[in-house]
C-alpha cells in the first residue's frame, strides 16, 4: 500500500520522537503558525516540491505524533533548524552518524561552518569495491577545491566525467546537484534531457509514452536514451568541461568493457572518470519515488513487490568506483545542510 503524508503512522517509526519537534520550534520562539511560514519559506528557497500549506494543524500533527512528516516535510524541517532527522527525533541515528541533539540559533554569524557542512555532505563519498584507497579522496578534494576556485579562478586539474548512478529514487539527482552546485561544472540529467525523445519514440513505436520496464522500452529505446546522455557528455569534454551525468546506469556501470571503452575515450581526451553509486535502502526509495508522483514510476508503485524482485540492493559498479550511502536519505541531509550554509556565505 502507498503511504501518503495524512496516513497515520506514526508508532510503527523507530526512534521517533515527535515531541522534539515542539522543543525546537519553542526554543526558536515560534508559533506553530509562524513556524508554518518559516517551513515554506526555507521550502522555496531550496526549491523543495511537496511542501503544501504548511498549517498550523498539519505542524501539531507532527509535533503530536499522529502523523509522520513526509521526506519533504523531513528536510524542511532540518533546513527551518539547522539539524539533522535524529537531532529533530525522526529516526535513531545510524553507526557512526554524526548528530548531537542541540538547539542552534536562527540567526548564527558566519564563522566558517560552511567549510565543515560541505566538507561533511562530500565526505559521504567513500570507497566501493575495488577502488584504490585514495580514489575517494581525490573526487571528494576536487569537487571542494572546484568549489572554492569558483571565487578566485583557474583550474590546475584535468577536466572530470562524474557519472552518478544508482536505483530510482535513491537520491542520486540531488546528490548529482549538489555536486553542480558546489563546482559549476554542468549537470547532465537523463530524465529531462531525454524524456521528449523517449515519449514520442515509444508511442511511434506503439507503445506507452511512461513506459521504462516492457522489452520494448529495454530492447529498441533505452540504448537510444543512453546514447544522446553519452553524445552529450562527450560534446563537453571535449571542449575540456568537467561534466557531471546522473542515471540509473544499472546496466553500464556492472558492464566492465562498457566502462573501459568510456574510460578510455575520455582518457584520450585528457578527461579522469569517476563512477559513484548512490546506496539506499528500499523504504527511503519507496517513499522518494512514492512523494516524487512520476508518471513514469506508476508501474514500479503499482506492482512493488514485483519490482523489488528485480532489484538487487547489494548490487555494485563492476569497476573501480565511488560510493556515497543515503540510507534514511543521510547524504541528501547532509546536502541539504551544505546548500543552507553556501547560501548564507555567499547571499
Amino acid at each position: 500500500m502507498t503511504m501518503t503524508e495524512g496516513q497515520r503512522v506514526g508508532k510503527q517509526r523507530a526512534g521517533w520522537r515527535p515531541d522534539r519537534l515542539r522543543e525546537q520550534r519553542e526554543a526558536h520562539g515560534l508559533t506553530l503558525e509562524k513556524a508554518g511560514e518559516r517551513l515554506r519559506e526555507v521550502a522555496e528557497r531550496a526549491t523543495l516540491k511537496g511542501i503544501p500549506a504548511a498549517n498550523p494543524q498539519t505542524l501539531w500533527q507532527h509535533e503530536q505524533g499522529e502523523v509522520y512528516p513526509g521526506p519533504h516535510y523531513r528536510r524542511a524541517y532540518c533546513l527551518l533548524y539547522r539539524a539533522t532527522e535524529p537531532d529533530l527525533g525522526f529516526r535513531n541515528a545510524l553507526p557512526g552518524e554524526e548528530t548531537s541533539f542541540k538547539l542552534t540559533p536562527m540567526d548564527d554569524r558566519l564563522n566558517g561552518s560552511h567549510v565543515l557542512a560541505v566538507e561533511r555532505a562530500i565526505h559521504r563519498i567513500g570507497p566501493g569495491s575495488g577502488s584504490g584507497e585514495g580514489d575517494h579522496f581525490a573526487l571528494q578534494q576536487r569537487i571542494i577545491d572546484a568549489w572554492k576556485r569558483r571565487h578566485t579562478g583557474g583550474d590546475p586539474h584535468r577536466p572530470v566525467l562524474i557519472l552518478v548512478g544508482g536505483y530510482a529514487g535513491s537520491g542520486k539527482t540531488e546528490l548529482a546537484r549538489f555536486f553542480v552546485q558546489l563546482t559549476g561544472w554542468p549537470l547532465l540529467d537523463k530524465d529531462p534531457l531525454t524524456r521528449p525523445l523517449v515519449e514520442r519514440l515509444l508511442v511511434a513505436l506503439g507503445g506507452d509514452p511512461n513506459d521504462r520496464h516492457t522489452e520494448l522500452y529495454r530492447e529498441r529505446v533505452r540504448s537510444v536514451e543512453y546514447d544522446c546522455l553519452m553524445q552529450s557528455a562527450m560534446a563537453n569534454i571535449r571542449c575540456g568541461i568537467s561534466t557531471v551525468l546522473t542515471a540509473p546506469f544499472i546496466a553500464e556501470m556492472t558492464d566492465t568493457a562498457w566502462m573501459q571503452r568510456l574510460a578510455n575515450r575520455a582518457g584520450a581526451m585528457g578527461v579522469d572518470v569517476f563512477p559513484v553509486w548512490v546506496r539506499c535502502d528500499e523504504e527511503s526509495m519507496r517513499e522518494y519515488i512514492t512523494f516524487r508522483s512520476a508518471a513514469r514510476d506508476a508501474w514500479k508503485l503499482q506492482r512493488w513487490d514485483e519490482y523489488m524482485a528485480t532489484i538487487n540492493l547489494d548490487l555494485r559498479p563492476a569497476v573501480p568506483h565511488l560510493v556515497v550511502d543515503n540510507t534514511l536519505g543521510t547524504a541528501v541531509s547532509l546536502a541539504d545542510q551544505a546548500r543552507q550554509a553556501m547560501g548564507a556565505m555567499y547571499a
